[in-house]
This record gives structure tokens, sequence and C-alpha cells, in this order.
């Protein structure tokens, strides 16, 4: 928990006054919620959009002004967690179930902040299965087309109930492995209907904050900066 703590904590410090900010999803972003919520307390002013009911109702609790993806015309900044990300950037997001509505804020901020403990930092993603939304009507015709892809679909079952997401849909996680070729795997799920969105997030972010026992280090998007991408230790 330690390294999630310093992860998230660490991201606020990007956080500025007067900014909209997208909220993700998850154990580590929790940590990030809880430190913007004391900076609310002393004066902050900022603006959030939940990516989930549960993020939702955890912001209000710390005061954060809450409003609808609908009420803003832009995001400054999403803070979200991931399952899963490589060193080229490559992640897996949607443990949670929340990856519809992560990938549309993430998509509509000016930068994109990834937070994480040093094990999701792997060197290839596909071992953390890729959680994918899907329809409800006719999701065992889904699930079918994604089995003849060879694409080891299993519907997301949760204390014995099918998982619901916040859009009303459900989830299949994909049992891929590790090395997988992510550029086919999205043109199969493409050609599925019912298939409404995948937990790929390619090369999305603009930096990652990785917490590990006693230090977070905060890695730069070479693709969005130039350089090599790695600045350095911050205890």
């Amino acid at each position: 928990m330690e390294q999630k703590r310093l992860a998230g904590e660490k991201s606020t410090e990007y956080i500025k006054d007067g900014m909209i900010i997208g909220l993700g999803t998850g154990s580590t972003v929790y940590y990030m919620i809880e430190k913007l919520g004391d900076m609310v307390s002393k004066g902050m002013k900022i603006k959030a959009v939940a990516t989930s009911h549960s993020t939702e109702r955890l912001a209000k609790t710390f005061d954060i002004q809450v409003v609808s993806i609908d009420e803003v015309d832009h995001i400054d900044l999403a803070i979200d967690g991931v399952d899963e990300i490589d060193s080229s950037f490559n992640a897996i997001k949607g443990g949670g179930g929340a990856l519809f509505r992560e990938k549309i804020v993430a998509s509509l901020a000016k930068q994109v902040i990834w937070i994480l403990d040093e094990s999701k930092y792997v060197d290839a993603v596909g071992e953390f299965p890729l959680p994918v939304e899907i329809l409800p009507f006719g999701y065992t015709h889904t699930l079918k087309r994604l089995n003849d892809h060879s694409l080891n679909p299993e519907l997301r079952v949760v204390d014995g109930n099918t998982f619901i997401t916040d859009n009303g849909n459900y989830i299949v996680d994909l049992h891929l492995g590790k090395h997988l070729n992510i550029r086919e795997v999205i043109q199969k799920l493409n050609s599925v209907t019912g298939v409404l969105e995948n937990g790929f997030f390619i090369n999305m972010c603009d930096r990652i904050i990785v917490g590990s026992e006693d230090h977070v280090k905060v890695i730069d998007n070479p693709c969005k900066y130039g350089g090599n991408g790695a600045i350095g230790k911050y205890k």
C-alpha cells in the first residue's frame, strides 16, 4: 500500500489551482483523491470529472467538487491507475470495470498521468487479462465470436452475479498471455459487433509515476516530451 500511496500523492504535484481534473478509479487513485481533498480543504479550487460512480462518491466525501463530463469543454489533467504498462507506454486498464469512461476522460485530457506500484510496470503486457466492455444484448453471440477469434473470453462474474458496468454493460476478460500482438487483437475486437470498448490504452499518457518501497519514480513519455524518458527518483 505504501507504493500506491507514494505514487498517488506524488501525482497531486501536477494539479494546479483552477484546473478541471479527470479522476480515475482504483486503489492507487484513492491516495491521490485523499491528498487532493486535503489540498481543497486548504483552499485549492478545482473541478473534477469522475470516471465511475465509486470515484464520484469518494471525491464527494473529501468535499471535491464533481461535475458531469458534459458540463465541461475540456479536461486539463487526467490521473488514473493501470493494471499493466510496459516501457513503450502500452497499458492495460479496466480491472475495476471503468475502462470505457476512463478512456473517454483520458482522450479529452490535455495531459494524462498513470500512477502505479512497481509490480504493474512490466516488460510486456498481456499477463493481466484484457477487459472488454460489451453490450448485454446478444452477449452469448459476442462471446462466441470472441472465442472464434481465439481470444479466450471469460464473462466477468462477481459474487456469483454478472458484473455490470456503470454504463449498464458487461465486461469480458480476455486471457491472452504476454507478448501478444496488440494491433492484431484490436483488429479482431473491432470486427466483433457487440464489443463497445477495450482495455488497451496505447501511448495515451504523458508520464507515469511508479511507487516503490521507499521512493517514487517519474517517467516522462519520450513520444510526448523527447529525451530518454526517465527523470529520476523522488523521496
